[in-house]
């Protein structure tokens, strides 16, 4: 990989989050001849686990397939809260000495790529301690994440200079903020607030999660009994392995099932929460007016959700803001909810490539304008490469492969001494939206987002089998990737 301009390093990823510290496994197992460094804008690793700290922070996926593949996951919870993960991602990447590649307060403003030099030179912004850097290297691996970390998506809402107490966006989450006996409004439907409302109910004095539209809840156990049978017969990682496929079978089971048959499991999931909550159960609350994985559906570990509203602590109401009081807030149908702590759940602002500026030989790169090669690789942009995962399955699922499929590619371009590797995107391949999915922060990204082709291997499957048979064993010689 070179023959032209020295560089001071082989690969940069970019996060140090999940997804990064799987890319640093993948590179270093794979191609232990390349140098590499992981760049991470803030002081930590673990990317979402280590930024969001609101109360009962905790996966949204099964640890078994959000886990990684290399390294098994053997706490006794099979939904993790946040600080049982970041120890994960932490003693991971100790375990296979991916902490010491790590450089923290490296925030990659601007990365621009050369053909004549074929290499990146990447601008680290300045800090108290340091001056802007530049960083020089050959492959570019982008793995932090599709959101702003800066800031959520924060609505403007009349009148909430007026309101008396307190707002939180949560993933700005005060340390200070005490709750208790507070009576709270959570606004959102999403995993944020199906999160919240159950952990505040413990101690606030009422708990109200205010929707504009109701979701679907998904209820599962908290703990996997399999899975701990298994591990007390099995060795860690086979154990591991099994209830990984098991899981990753059931998921895309489930989805596929959803798409194909919407109103029967709109029926099933619906039937579900009247169960658990009894006399509790408003149809109006519940009743999604889209279809099943048109948007994610939420996991509820163990139910803590219908629990809460069971209990009187926590209820749920759809309705619209007609402004915020200084109490409260009064609704469109005019009912008025006190509170003394307003939480805008109102979802992520999707931020990509970590909000780095991208050149190709000066040419400014608009990511709306580009195909991804298999949600791998960007259309006419060389030795470069996402880590994205799933919107139906746990993210860490596509991103394992994607990992898998870079390092592939570096392998392949060792071996055949290339230097370069773009995916020509042809328009005869069709384009579509890259993402088939009715969440709102999807919708407001949709100028930002990356297109994909109508065909493979331009079309992006949401199908864990399809992407590791084509990821894991395609070949690389196939007239979309050009080697130079």
């Amino acid at each position: 990989m070179n023959k032209h301009k020295p560089a001071d390093l082989d690969v940069v990823i970019i996060g140090a989050g999940l997804s990064g510290i799987g890319a640093a496994y993948h590179i270093q197992t794979h191609c232990p001849e390349l140098s590499y460094t992981v760049l991470e804008g803030r002081s930590a690793m673990g990317g979402t686990w280590d930024l969001f700290r609101y109360p009962g922070i905790r996966s949204d996926s099964d640890m078994y397939t959000l886990g990684f593949s290399f390294n098994p996951w053997t706490e006794g919870e099979a939904i993790a809260d946040g600080l049982a993960i970041l120890r994960y991602i932490q003693s991971t990447a100790e375990k296979f000495g991916i902490d010491k590649r790590i450089r923290y307060d490296h925030k990659v403003i601007a990365a621009d790529w050369s053909d004549a030099d074929a290499l990146w030179t990447l601008r680290i912004a300045a800090t108290d301690q340091a001056p802007e850097q530049r960083i020089t290297c050959r492959f570019l691996f982008t793995c932090c994440g599709y959101y702003d970390y800066a800031q959520g998506h924060a609505p403007q809402f009349p009148g909430s200079e007026d309101f008396r107490g307190t707002i939180v966006h949560p993933q700005h989450w005060p340390k200070d903020l005490d709750h208790r006996n507070k009576r709270v409004v959570v606004i959102g439907s999403g995993a944020t607030a199906v999160t919240l409302v159950p952990e505040l109910a413990r101690e606030a004095a009422h708990v109200t999660m205010l929707q504009r539209s109701p979701t679907y809840y998904l209820k599962l156990p908290r703990k996997d009994r399999t899975a701990a049978r298994l591990r007390r017969l099995l060795p860690d990682r086979m154990a591991y392995g099994l209830v990984r496929w098991r899981n990753i079978l059931f998921s895309l089971g489930f989805y596929q099932v959803s798409r194909k048959w919407p109103q029967a499991v709109a029926r099933f999931l619906k039937k579900g929460a009247r169960k658990a909550l009894g006399d509790q159960y408003h149809d109006a609350d519940f009743s999604p007016r889209y279809a099943p994985w048109d948007q994610r559906l939420c996991v509820i570990p163990d139910g803590d959700l219908f629990q809460a509203i069971r209990s009187g602590k926590a209820e749920v109401v759809t309705d619209s803001i007609e402004r915020f009081t200084p109490a409260g807030i009064t609704l469109a149908s005019g009912r008025a909810l006190e509170a003394d702590i307003i939480i805008t759940a109102t979802g992520l602002k999707v931020q990509l490539l970590g909000g780095m500026q991208v050149t190709v030989n000066g040419q400014g790169m608009n990511t709306g304008d580009i195909h991804c090669y298999r949600g791998v690789m960007f259309g006419g942009v060389p030795n470069f490469a996402v880590a994205i995962g799933y919107t139906n399955a746990s993210w860490t699922l596509k991103c394992d492969l994607n990992c898998g499929f870079v390092a592939r590619v570096l392998q392949h371009m060792a071996r055949h001494r290339y230097s370069t590797v773009t995916p020509r995107y042809q328009e005869s391949l069709g384009s579509e939206p890259l993402l088939d999915f009715d969440a709102n922060y999807i919708k407001r990204a949709a100028e930002i987002l990356p297109k994909q082709g109508s065909r493979s291997p331009w079309k992006v499957y949401q199908n864990y089998i399809k992407d590791t048979f084509t990821l894991k064993y395609s070949k690389l010689e196939d007239g979309h990737l050009e080697f130079r």
